[in-house]
């Protein structure tokens, strides 16, 4: 059987022979081949440049050579960058540093003040060995006599600074505390409490007042108590007194009324008991004459302190004195007149003493026996009403404080005008309280 061949033009291989010759194997990175004869295929297209594996090595390092170049330049970029950040971050680490530094600085001479100071101020005593130790400083056992002496004087030293320094902390201390005790008296509430009704020298007595209280520091309160209704006319004189007042009214059926004034002042102590008014309560009458130091030696009461009140008689001969008699702040008398008055537990004007109002809604503070609202009583003799009142506050004068020292000095003075210098008969008055010169004669 016949066998068909085609003639096939061989392919030159490497390490073959091409017409004699042998064509070496060209490495794919190398640009020319030591083979320079170069077989073309009979009837093929292509070029004369080569075969086509040289072809596809040209594309392939064309395209290898491109992507390397573009490739690189990131990296050139990425490097670049990066030494520009690590440059800033280094320096940005050196200003932090030094700025912390000097920040601290100023810390740091601070505590070493501190802590010389407070080596400095610490004087506590120690013994021989521990203060040289403390010191840094070693001591033999077979220490000189003349070593010991020294160490001897310097601790008494300490201990005397020590105790001078005690004496002066102990000074300081009651030192805060008597200006804390002055500040807490000042600072007390005074409750001044007068009744008053219209007459004709209402206008005259409750602007004195009023210019009296004006001179006071504050706080005051000042509660001013009328019968039935509040008057134009005082309600009038309050509002231009600049002082911080209340105007209370009694509402009584005046035919029942033996003492006026006694419900007057009951219902001042019925409104300072039902609103816990805290501060010291007064009895000011309108018509005494009061001086400003009463007002401040009121401040200084813990319950119940009084004084002495001087009075001129009606004959306008003699003075009269009404109220304690004192050793230092303690009572242990009093002055009296008269012998209806020897009957009466205790000898004081309304307007003689002053007591804590805590009294009046505040029973166990005190240690009061019963629970009984304090009100003076009208059923009493009109001599005895004022010491029914005290005794209802305290229980004797060893709960009292006489004012001033050794109750030296008068400070509240009983000056009736209308007793000692009546208006005449003839005389007609309208509008007491508003003005002093709707005055008139009568015929």
């Amino acid at each position: 059987m016949a066998s068909i061949r085609r003639t096939l033009s061989p392919v030159p291989r490497p390490g073959s022979t091409m017409n004699g010759e042998v064509c070496p194997a060209a490495s794919p990175l190398s640009k020319s081949s030591s083979c320079t004869n170069s077989y073309t295929p009979t009837g093929a297209l292509l070029s004369s440049f080569g075969s086509l594996d040289y072809a596809i090595y040209k594309v392939q390092t064309f395209v290898v050579g491109l992507l390397s170049r573009r490739s690189s330049r990131p990296l050139e970029r990425s490097k670049l960058k990066g030494l520009i950040w690590r440059r800033a971050l280094l320096q940005f680490f050196f200003c932090f540093v030094l700025g912390v530094f000097i920040g601290l600085t100023p810390l740091l001479n601070l505590s070493t003040n501190f802590i010389s100071k407070h080596q400095a101020l610490s004087f506590e005593v120690l013994q021989p060995e521990e203060n040289a130790r403390s010191y840094g400083v070693s001591i033999n056992v077979s220490s000189t006599t003349e070593d010991l002496s020294v160490v001897d004087n310097s601790t008494s030293e300490l201990n005397l600074v020590h105790v001078e320094l005690k004496e002066e902390i102990a000074y300081n201390a009651s030192f805060n505390q008597s200006l804390d005790q002055e500040l807490i008296m000042s600072h007390k509430l005074l409750i001044i409490v007068t009744a008053t009704e219209t007459r004709p020298f209402q206008a005259y007595y409750l602007n004195r007042l009023a210019s009296t209280l004006k001179l006071v520091p504050s706080p005051l309160l000042w509660i001013v108590v009328e019968m039935n209704s509040q008057s134009v006319e005082t309600a009038d004189i309050l509002r231009r007194t600049g002082v911080m007042y209340r105007h209370l009214v009694c509402i009584k059926n005046l035919t029942d009324v033996k003492e006026k004034y006694v419900h007057l002042r009951n219902v001042a102590l019925s409104h300072i008991e039902t609103h816990h008014l805290d501060g010291v309560v007064y009895f000011a009458d309108e018509y005494n004459v009061y001086s400003a130091d009463v007002f401040e030696q009121m401040r200084q009461i813990s319950r119940f302190g009084t004084w002495i009140v001087a009075r001129l008689a009606e004959n306008n001969r003699k003075v009269i004195l009404q109220g304690p008699i004192c050793n230092g702040s303690q009572v242990i008398g009093w002055h009296t007149e008269g012998r209806a008055k020897r009957f009466q537990r205790f000898y004081a004007e309304i307007s003689g003493f002053a007591f804590n109002s805590t009294i009046l809604w505040d029973p166990k503070r005190w240690h009061r026996p019963t629970l009984e609202p304090i009100r003076q009583s009208d059923t009493a003799k009109a001599s005895s009403q004022v010491s029914t009142l005290i005794e209802q506050l305290v229980e004797d004068e060893s709960q009292m404080d006489g004012l001033p020292m050794n109750c030296s000095r008068i400070m509240v003075w009983q000056f009736n005008t209308e007793i000692l210098y009546p208006y005449p008969h003839e005389w007609l008055m309208k509008n007491y309280a508003s003005s002093s010169t709707s005055v008139g004669w009568q015929f």
